[in-house]
């Protein structure tokens, strides 16, 4: 195991946790409050799970891309290839039980990481020599994709549910019955006009991921130096600050809105999951209490079966006339009881998967 970010891990693993909790309360009447979206503008705890998911997935590819100093054909076929893998087990996760194909939902949050991590991934292996220009570019989507929500919006307002050009495209593209209805009207918070800034957070993941993996290296050339752990997680909890400091000010005029996944939105939850990653740092790799972390390591080793046990199960309950608001739905507590049991159904699963493979793999290497 030492051959992995044991912190990204660990970070990924309390986001998978979380994501759990927040997908699957005991009834939907009765959320408990801290784990409510905001309606539309504004940011919770909650709607920080996605953005953590998509951070964490550009960080590993400082890890997992630093063999490839640019857009070769390799580099650029294994993005392509892990791209379509999320993009299709998303869509197979909104066609079950496969009774209602008429209305299948297109898009989804698989098939925007995928999105996102294909156009990220490329813009990565095409600037990855020059980091500044890897900061350039994710203005210039910002510049872009405020742009054209400003420029083609409608009544009441171009950042407004209804008003939105990316509601439009997702219509045009996809159609009435293939996109998400949550709010009443057809609109889709993953739609592909969002992809422009979410392969921004990608971006921010790998410039974090990046700084990691060079300290940490100059951390081995110079193992005397003991400030040096201290000191790169004093600098990622800054740069986490300041992003959040500065999504908070762009927030004046550009609303912090996940569901339109807005420009301020991608530095305020770019900041808080730099300042997340570095937290979990300190507590791992100075006060070294990773052990304490081993729940959250089994959870995040492997994202991904995690997100499918959870997706099949919830939607074999309902499939099956399972309802946990029969019995879980007495106020907002029981509702949480729920879900937490629920998160320690999925780590369960993940515990069993972690045996039985990732042990395995790691043992033997």
């Amino acid at each position: 195991m030492k051959s992995r970010f044991v912190a990204l891990d660990i970070l990924r693993g309390l986001t998978v946790a979380f994501m759990c909790i927040v997908n699957n309360p005991g009834t939907w009447a009765k959320v408990y409050a801290p784990l409510r979206h905001a309606k539309w503008i504004g940011c919770t705890p909650t709607d920080l799970v996605f953005p953590f998911f998509v951070f964490c997935a550009g960080c590993a590819m400082a890890f997992s891309l630093s063999k490839h100093d640019s857009l070769t054909l390799p580099a650029a076929g294994k993005l392509l290839k892990r791209g379509l893998e999320l993009f299709v087990v998303g869509l197979l996760l909104n066609m079950y039980p496969f009774n209602n194909l008429g209305h299948l939902r297109i898009f989804g949050v698989l098939q925007r990481i995928a999105m996102s991590y294909v156009l990220g991934g490329f813009i990565i292996l095409a600037l990855r020599k020059d980091p500044k220009k890897l900061i350039l570019a994710v203005l210039g989507l910002f510049v872009l994709y405020t742009g054209v929500l400003l420029a083609f919006g409608q009544e009441p307002g171009a950042l407004t549910l209804e008003g939105n050009v990316s509601r439009r495209i997702d219509l045009a593209i996809a159609g009435d019955a293939h996109i998400y209805h949550g709010y009443g009207i057809p609109f889709d918070p993953e739609g592909p006009l969002g992809t422009l800034t979410c392969s921004c957070t990608v971006i921010l993941g790998f410039l974090v991921g990046l700084f990691v993996r060079k300290s940490t290296r100059r951390h081995a050339v110079n193992p005397s130096d003991l400030t040096s752990p201290v000191g790169t997680v004093a600098k990622l909890f800054v740069a986490g600050l300041s992003l959040v400091a500065a999504g908070r000010v762009l927030g004046i005029w550009i609303p912090i809105c996940k569901p339109l996944w807005s420009a301020s939105y991608v530095l305020y939850a770019g900041g808080w999951a730099t300042v997340a990653l570095a937290i979990v740092m300190y507590l791992t790799e100075v006060l070294r209490w990773e052990k304490i972390f081993n729940p959250a390591i089994i959870m995040g080793t492997r994202a991904l079966p995690a997100f499918v046990f959870s997706g099949l199960i919830a939607k074999t309950f309902r499939w099956t006339g399972w309802i946990p608001g029969k019995y879980f739905s007495a106020n907002e507590f029981t509702s949480l009881v729920y879900a937490l049991l629920f998160m320690c159904l999925i780590f369960f699963l993940q515990w069993l998967l972690y045996k039985k493979y990732v042990l395995h793999k790691y043992t033997n290497n």
